[in-house]
């Protein structure tokens, strides 16, 4: 199948703007992605026609409400191949899955003295909740083409590994970690395992089964859904055996001043009234990637990818990219000299491109290589060649003024 440029970026009205006076060219997907008209009126749809709480009323807005929320549950166990919706947990984000996870199986399974093997390229949502939960990390290294060494990765682990967190796709370095030698590698000591997908699951097919992870992670926003939901995965059995991350309606069986009995799976999890106009929105945004085809998504940038990496490595001397990594998705970190990346973004800002600048949550990347952060392009499906081209002229335009 062959996609259709114009017709995708016409579901995309806000890419059709002036900004200081250029057409935007925007490269900031991995921070969040822009949201197809689809996924605006379902959002819109929702609170001018259905809006109800779920699971709680017998009325019509409430029973149909709660139908579509459900329906998107289900829709979520298929785009991820899971076995059971009630393995499907909605939450706000990666950032309070990865937290539920960690407070939930630290309150269930630690015991004093616990580690947790993360990889050097963690997000800090992926380190500061175990901290937070009292393990002592033992990061995974990397190699400078920002690959995992997974030889040093089965050192690691020990009689007080109680579980291994990882990314599926470094934000930073674009990196597709091997998330099932992962999964193996864990799975053969005894240890479960979670893996953040925020970065992976709008790049490319994600089979929770066949990576054999016990939790996935992910979020709405960066998939072309709204911002504010999210989803834990959770292994069903994995997931019977832990204690509620918060308490309140909706994750109780019953109550009383002297005790309280918990929901069944998925609920247990899902205190209070959820965002349910957004839950609609990722199950819109669900069925635009399906749309157009993962595999073809993943095509598309690719060859995006590519297309980038060799102008900007062929046509600007001095610039260094970060994460060269054989599989890695459509992410690139880089410096133009020894120039501050927030200057580099604030120059090409002017000129219209949208980048993101900074640490990008991944510290201790920065601190292996010995830089304050990166000036980082990222790229969806709706971003064309010709994007990269105003993106890299920009770029050569700014030069002068920064080395």
């Amino acid at each position: 199948m062959t996609m259709n440029i114009d017709n995708i970026r016409s579901q995309f009205p806000i890419l059709d703007q002036q900004v200081h006076g250029h057409p935007l060219v925007y490269l900031d997907n991995a921070a969040t992605t822009q949201k197809p008209l689809a996924v605006v009126d379902t959002l819109c749809d929702y609170y001018r026609t259905l809006n109800a709480n779920i699971h709680r009323g017998t009325h019509h807005l409430a029973v149909e409400a709660t139908e579509r929320y459900e329906d998107v549950r289900r829709k979520v166990q298929a785009f991820i191949g899971a076995r059971h919706s009630r393995e499907i947990v909605f939450t706000r984000g990666t950032t309070e899955s990865i937290n539920l996870v960690a407070s939930s199986f630290a309150r269930r399974y630690f015991t004093g003295d616990d580690e947790v093997i993360v990889s050097g390229m963690e997000h800090h949502s992926d380190i500061v909740p175990w901290q937070l939960a009292g393990a002592t990390l033992h990061p995974i290294p990397f190699s400078d083409e920002g690959v995992l060494d997974l030889e040093a990765y089965e050192r690691l682990f020990s009689s007080r590994t109680r579980i291994v967190a990882v990314n599926h796709v470094s934000n930073t370095l674009g990196t597709v970690n091997p998330v099932a030698d992962l999964v193996r590698i864990a799975h053969a000591h005894g240890v479960p395992i979670l893996v953040d997908g925020a970065q992976a699951v709008s790049h490319l097919a994600v089979d929770v089964q066949a990576l054999g992870c016990d939790f996935y992670c992910f979020s709405g926003h960066k998939m072309y859904a709204p911002m504010g939901v999210g989803v834990m995965y959770g292994r069903d059995e994995v997931l019977a055996e832990l204690p509620p991350y918060q308490g309140g309606g909706e994750m109780i069986a019953d109550v009383t001043f002297e005790r309280t009995t918990y929901n069944e799976l998925p609920f247990r999890f899902e205190a209070g009234t959820p965002s349910v106009g957004d839950v609609l929105g990722l199950g819109a945004a669900i069925d635009f990637m399906l749309s157009l085809g993962i595999g073809n998504i993943a095509s598309s940038e690719a060859d995006l990818l590519a297309y980038a990496t060799a102008r900007l490595t062929d046509e600007m001397p001095g610039l260094r990219i970060f994460g060269t990594a054989p599989h890695k998705a459509a992410v690139i970190s880089f410096l133009v000299g020894d120039t501050h990346p927030y200057d580099v973004g604030t120059l090409l800002d002017q000129l219209g491109v949208a980048v993101r600048t900074g640490h990008h949550c991944t510290q201790p990347i920065m601190d292996r290589y010995g830089i304050p952060g990166t000036v980082r392009a990222s790229f969806a499906v709706y971003n064309t060649k010709e994007e990269v081209d105003v993106f890299v002229e920009a770029l050569k335009r700014i030069m002068p003024m920064l080395i």
